[in-house]
This record gives structure tokens, C-alpha cells and sequence, in this order.
């Protein structure tokens, strides 16, 4: 009878599992294949919000929350956002329970950004509103294992993905009183692959990214120093294209499509020396982490931990 009981034990076992020992998407594998189709589903998941974090950044308009004051009012700013990667190694054949490290590198990402008051507010700032935009640029040919869609919007070499949306005030900074708003962004990006099956990669993924960023910020300028801090709240959607080779036989397997969908919070501090109409900030922020249940383990790659990321940015008012 105890027999029974551990049988009927192992079989719930087994019927609990089964998502964890794999991606739904990889169901028509086993073994090695199953492992390296499973490894590039998981990897495309993990790294989607990082690429959206380097979209994203923090602040919108770098190193202030303070709305420009209505028509006739305009900011330019360029920065780069960071963030340190481990790429997962794209010669795993499935051969080992973990995916290996590949490049260890600091993943840039440039941006101009501009905004433009569209209206003054009432008393102390309230609902004053401004227009922001941005352009991503997407070097096409700077990162290794990195490509961009060639459909993709262009200037020259540089693909770009454009964002849009606008910040509304709710506090305006007089005497000790620091400005206050309140962000709404939309972000889009064309579709980058990490790896090529049909170069030798035993694996790729392709994804886009939309993402739609919730920001409250608060902000003081002290003499020539500039301070800012916030938090927010992204959610990434996108869709992705995994390729991989079959390990056995070495055959490049069909294409197996990903709906992707997730959310993040986040935290930012901002501080910049404030030069007239000209101003040069630093920003660090941390992107808390979420369990996403993937079943791969990526080397130096805790895929359920928060992140750090960076950005340096030259803003111009008029």
C-alpha cells in the first residue's frame, strides 16, 4: 500500500513540474534540443527588461522634475544610459544545466530627449504640462552578436526607436520647497537579435520593446548644483523570434514566437552642476528584480535580482 501512496506521490510530483523543466514553447523537444530552445526562451524573457531599462533610464528630462513654464519654453538634452550585462555564451549545445557566460560588458544606450511647455499651470505650478519626446539611437554595428532590424527607422547607420508622452506638475519649487511631477512615457524599439543561427550561433533571439514609464520625480537646484530623485513604474510588452540549431543533428530548428509581457519598479537619484542655460547631470537608479519562474540558470546571471543602471546627460534650455 505504501507502494501505491509513493507512486501516486511521484506522479503529483510530476504533474506539478513540468512548466519549471521547460518552456511551454519547447514542449516538442527533449534532451539536449529541449534545453538549448528552453535556454533562448528564458534568455529572451531575462533580458527584455534590461533592454528596457536602457531604454527607459529614470528621469525623462535628466537632473530635473520641474516643468518649463509654458509656451515658448523648450529643453534639449542628450545622454546615454548603462547598464552591466552578462550575455549568455551562444555556442551552448544543452550538453550542461547551465547556460555559460559569454560577454561581460557595459551596454550603452544614446538618446536625445527634448521637451515643450504647453501650458503654465495655476498657482505654485499645479498642473502645468509639457510635451516630452525621444529619440533612441541604435548603433547597428558597434555591439558584438548585436543586430538591428534592417526594416528598422534609419538615420544613416543609426536605427532609431522614438518615445513620446508628457509631465504634469504638481508642485512648484519655491523657497525650500522642491518641484514636483508627475510622467507618462511611451518608448519604442524595432526589433534587435542577439545571435545568428545561420553564422554558427547554436542559438538567437529577436525582440521589440514597448514600453510604457510612470514617473514621480522631486527636484531642487541649490546654488550651481542640481539634485533630483524619483520612482517609477514600467511595463515592457513585446514580441521575440528564438532560432536554434538542434545540437544532435545540427539542423536550424523552425521559429518559435514569444508574446512578452512584464513590470518593474524602479528608484533614481539625479545630481549635475547646473551651468546657466546649461546643465551636466549623472544619474544611478535600480530596477527591483521579479521571479519570472524560468528554468535555465545563466552564469554570473541571477535572473531574478534587481539591477543597477547609470546615465550621463548635457541638457540645454531655452
Amino acid at each position: 500500500m505504501r507502494s501505491v501512496y509513493v507512486m501516486v506521490g511521484l506522479l503529483l510530483v510530476g504533474v506539478a513540474l513540468p512548466a519549471g523543466a521547460q518552456a511551454p514553447e519547447c514542449a516538442n523537444y527533449s534532451g539536449n534540443p529541449e534545453r538549448v530552445c528552453t535556454a533562448a526562451v528564458d534568455g529572451s524573457r531575462a533580458f527584455h527588461p534590461l533592454f528596457g531599462m536602457l531604454v527607459s533610464g529614470g528621469n525623462p528630462t535628466i537632473g530635473s522634475a520641474a516643468t518649463l513654464g509654458g509656451l515658448g519654453h523648450a529643453s534639449l538634452t542628450v545622454r546615454a544610459n548603462a547598464v552591466n550585462m552578462v550575455l549568455p555564451n551562444l555556442g551552448y549545445d544543452g550538453s550542461s544545466s547551465t547556460v555559460p557566460a559569454g560577454d561581460k560588458l557595459w551596454v550603452p544606450a544614446p538618446l536625445v530627449e527634448g521637451a515643450l511647455g504647453l501650458y503654465r499651470g495655476m498657482g505654485a505650478g499645479l498642473l502645468a504640462i509639457d510635451f516630452l519626446g525621444s529619440a533612441q539611437l541604435l548603433p547597428t554595428t558597434q555591439i558584438d552578436n548585436l543586430t538591428v532590424d534592417q526594416n528598422a527607422r534609419r538615420i544613416g547607420s543609426i536605427a532609431l526607436g522614438l518615445g513620446y508622452g508628457a509631465r504634469v506638475g504638481l508642485l512648484r519649487g519655491l523657497g525650500p520647497l522642491p518641484d514636483v511631477s508627475v510622467s507618462l512615457m511611451r518608448r519604442d524599439i524595432p526589433q534587435i537579435t542577439y545571435g545568428d543561427v545561420n553564422t554558427g550561433d547554436d542559438y538567437s533571439y529577436g525582440l521589440d520593446l514597448h514600453a510604457t514609464n510612470l514617473r514621480l520625480i522631486a527636484s531642487k537646484q541649490i546654488a550651481v548644483l542640481d539634485v533630483a530623485a524619483g520612482l517609477g513604474w514600467d511595463k515592457y510588452t513585446g514580441d521575440a523570434v528564438v532560432q536554434f540549431r538542434d545540437p544532435v543533428t545540427t539542423a536550424i530548428q523552425p521559429n518559435v514566437p514569444l508574446s512578452l509581457s512584464s513590470s518593474r519598479v524602479l528608484g533614481f537619484v539625479n545630481a549635475g552642476l547646473s551651468m546657466s542655460m546649461v546643465r551636466v547631470t549623472g544619474e544611478v537608479g535600480y530596477q527591483g528584480g521579479k521571479d519570472q519562474n524560468l528554468s535555465t540558470s545563466f552564469e554570473d546571471f541571477d535572473t531574478t535580482k534587481g539591477k543597477l543602471f547609470a546615465g550621463l546627460g548635457l541638457r540645454v534650455s531655452f
